[in-house]
């Protein structure tokens, strides 16, 4: 498998050059959210050059010969997105998904990863937390986009989620006895008690992830009717946490049920995904401790339609139902308690890639005024990933994301569903609405 993603990225870079950068780029925005959290500013000019801002000016100042100068002068100009949860690799194609699953090849899976890092570059979202995929696959995409080889945002990546053996990830779950024999055998994500746990974080960090993720309960759509519940023990979580935290990496839990969550925030977890079923008691533990809650808002209702639709094994249905059931009155009380610190996640792959900022009006419908919803997917998100040196804000020596809507999002947060224009690092891909030629000539 290594060898044939080597491959097919070598071929790429044949093809591929990076993009060249002019030496400065101006660029007239109508208004300019450049710290989220803050009262957005007039008629500005940002100021770029290798690929980070070097400038940010009042009014509209002239660009000097020899720079390039984009005019976003009836636009409404931010920071690029921050997506903190995602599954590059899943196709959005669900049905297909299932019944080819077999006769795909690792190279058929890295060219639809190819086209969703594409669609959610296009989409504004500048940086993804990729959390679960196969190891060489996601490290060959982070780094090919790194490297300015192929389009994308730039991928924080997890490896493949721990879990323990049954649990929500062992990818022996409903398989036939011979295919789940094969699975078991050639698994290193599994693992039952703190030592083995040890182990599995050790090799998924040896495999490239740069932020651990693991199963604290049942998941919706794992092809086992085991609930969604707490699967982990305490000492299995803590290994898992201590571990990860030992390589400097964070640790994040997939949880849904409420003693699933409580056990993850008591072992250290950096963030918890979904937090489905949370109370006063739960949220004060996220209070306690600072780990950031990462709502995934969008997932259960795709889920539940997917089921219904019959493009869901049969298991998965009536944990979709209950999690899409209690999520929304859930998420209400998460984003009015004050001092919960929340980062903005869709867990796309679930959903649509491309799709993910309709995750903000599920936000803002819940209680979430528009600004914070940004800046979840702004500030907050660039926080949890450790990307604030150069993330999560406009500022001289901090990287040129940037995206531009018609209208204000701080009045209608679904203008971020209609992005015009992308730049990441300085590059443009998107301009006036309309997928710029890459790489450029």
């Amino acid at each position: 498998m290594l060898r044939s993603i080597a491959l097919a990225l070598a071929s790429l870079c044949l093809l591929a050059p990076a993009q060249a950068q002019a030496a400065q780029t101006y660029i007239h925005a109508g208004a300019l959210l450049d710290q989220p959290g803050q009262a957005p500013r007039g008629a500005s000019t940002l100021v770029v050059e290798d690929g980070k801002v070097l400038q940010v000016m009042d009014g509209h100042q002239a660009a000097p010969a020899g720079a390039r100068l984009i005019d976003l002068s009836d636009q409404f100009v931010l920071p690029g997105l921050i997506d903190a949860h995602v599954h590059i690799f899943s196709d959005d194609d669900k049905v297909a998904s299932r019944l080819e699953a077999m006769n795909r090849d690792a190279e058929d899976r890295f060219v639809i990863g190819l086209d969703n890092a594409r669609r959610t570059l296009a989409a504004g979202f500048t940086t993804i937390r990729d959390l679960g995929s196969d190891p060489p696959a996601i490290t060959a995409l982070r780094d090919a986009i790194e490297k300015g080889l192929v389009e994308g945002p730039t991928i924080v990546n997890a490896g493949r989620m721990i879990s323990i053996s049954g649990g929500h990830g062992d990818g022996a779950n409903g398989l036939a006895r011979d295919y789940a024999e094969l699975e078991r055998e050639h698994a290193v994500n599994t693992c039952d008690g703190p030592e083995d746990c040890r182990r599995a974080v050790r090799i998924q960090v040896s495999q490239g992830a740069q932020v651990i993720k693991f199963a604290a309960t049942g998941g919706v759509l794992s092809n086992v009717a085991g609930g969604l519940g707490r699967q982990m023990f305490d000492d299995e979580m803590k290994a898992i946490v201590e571990t990860a935290h030992a390589f400097g990496r964070k640790a994040t839990a997939h949880a849904h049920g409420k003693d699933g969550i409580m056990a993850a925030l008591r072992a250290g977890v950096d963030s918890v995904e979904h937090a489905t079923f949370t109370d006063p008691e739960s949220l004060a533990l996220f209070r306690q401790t600072g780990a950031y809650l990462v709502p995934t808002m969008i997932a259960p209702d795709a889920a539940v339609k997917q089921a219904r639709a019959g493009e869901r094994p049969p298991a998965v249905l009536a944990k979709a139902e209950e999690a899409a059931r209690i999520a929304f009155a859930e998420h209400i009380d998460q984003f009015a308690a004050p001092g919960v610190k929340i980062a903005f996640g869709t867990d796309t792959g679930v959903s649509a890639h491309g799709d993910n900022a309709t995750e903000f009006k599920m936000m803002v419908d819940a209680g979430m005024a528009p600004a914070r919803a940004i800046h979840t997917a702004t500030v907050d998100a660039a926080d949890l990933l450790g990307l604030s040196f150069s993330l999560g804000t406009l500022e001289p020596g901090k990287s040129a994301d940037i995206i531009a809507v018609a209208q204000s999002p701080l009045e209608d947060v679904t203008e971020l569903e209609r992005v015009r224009f992308v730049m990441r690092r300085g590059v443009v891909h998107k301009l006036d609405g309309a997928r710029q030629p890459w790489p450029a000539d």
